[in-house]
């Protein structure tokens, strides 16, 4: 037997929902993607240099009946052969979130299925599982790298995910955006910078690596922002002789870009030798980066380390990682309808509330 399950995503600014069927419990093995289908909110944004949470969830309330019934199409069954209902509740924009609960919420009590409550974090890590169906993924340390989190966490399995570290300020997507928009490239800018920094030399500017040799798992990416906006318009920022250069601009690019994966790469292999663990699951968009993506295999091929990376469409946020649904669903974790979205990141040694 099988079970089919809906799954919706609307943590930020992507409406996503996703059709996955897998075995039924309490035989859990890693689910089947019959469809996945995502509504960007780039276009909205764009002009802002950010996403703007109240137009976030606005689009969520118009973008996510059509996104649901584009899914149950592509994957050509109905409504009624639903057999569970998924939702991100966390972490992520409140507004968004509430978007996508009440979606899931309504489904699962006209429908009487079961509604999983899923961890986005955690989800973004089984992406790499779903990517490798025909591998052991767990256990194994856990890399997301997204616009709103860089966190480590130590994963013994889908639902074992223990935090390790994260970032004190910015993450590492926000600070794309945010040079990027220094920079005049536009928004998102982890693509922007990509792109312009392939014609750039990542050692023309030195900037700083924060804890690169700090015992701690913990990121900072503010001071790397400040660097580059110092090396834009002068030490005290007021620099106006115009746009600079192209070269110049490629050259900040690439050394900001750089100077981002040198932290994220040394973390993550700090990570796994605190850990003793022997695979690296890596989650988020800002994985789609292919500098990241070559620094992280360099490394794990020198340390004899498993890295597991999912394709672009399951790097930015999508439904189809809410498979890991399907594992919490054996587990018996089904959620209670009066469940609320947790909108904040819990971080080591703090809880939310």
């Amino acid at each position: 037997m099988s079970v089919l399950l809906l799954a919706i995503e609307t943590t930020c600014d992507e409406t996503g929902a996703a059709v996955l069927e897998g075995p039924s419990p309490p035989e859990i093995g890693v689910p089947i993607i019959r469809s996945s289908v995502i509504s960007s909110q780039i276009d909205l944004h764009q002009r802002f240099g950010g996403v703007v949470p109240e137009i976030a969830a606005r689009a969520h309330v118009r973008q996510i009946l059509p996104v649901i019934d584009e899914a149950l199409k592509r994957a050509g069954v109905g409504l009624g052969e639903i057999g569970a209902i998924a939702v991100a509740t966390r972490p992520g924009l409140v507004g968004a979130l509430i978007v996508g609960l009440t979606a899931a919420k309504s489904l699962a009590l006209a429908l009487d299925v079961p509604l999983i409550a899923v961890d986005h974090l955690e989800a973004h890590l089984y992406a790499c599982q779903l990517a490798f169906p025909d591998r052991e993924v767990y256990p194994c340390v856990g890399l997301v790298v997204s616009g709103g989190h860089t966190s480590l966490f130590a994963c013994r399995g889908p639902l074992a995910v223990e935090p390790l570290g994260g970032t004190i300020d910015d993450a590492a997507g926000e600070a794309f955006d945010k040079v990027s928009s220094m920079l005049g490239l536009g928004y998102p800018g982890g693509p922007a910078i990509e792109r312009v920094a392939e014609s750039g030399n990542p050692k023309a500017f030195a900037f700083p690596r924060s804890f690169l040799h700090d015992d701690r798992l913990a990121f900072s990416f503010s001071g790397l922002k400040t660097a580059v906006l110092y090396a834009l318009k002068g030490q005290d920022a007021r620099g106006d002789s115009g746009p600079p250069p192209p070269g110049v601009v490629a050259d900040l690019a690439a050394s900001f870009q750089q100077a981002v994966v040198d932290i994220l790469v040394s973390k993550a292999r700090q990570a796994l030798r605190q850990t003793g663990m022997r695979r690296l699951g890596i989650g988020g968009g800002v994985a789609a980066n292919g500098r990241l993506r070559d620094g992280l295999a360099a490394m794990a091929a020198k340390d004899g380390v498993e890295l597991f990376i999912p394709p672009l469409s399951l790097c930015t946020d999508n439904a189809a990682m809410a498979g890991i649904a399907l594992i919490k669903l054996a587990a018996g974790q089904v959620a209670d309808l009066d469940i609320d979205v947790t909108p904040g990141l819990v971080r080591p040694g703090r809880k939310n509330g």
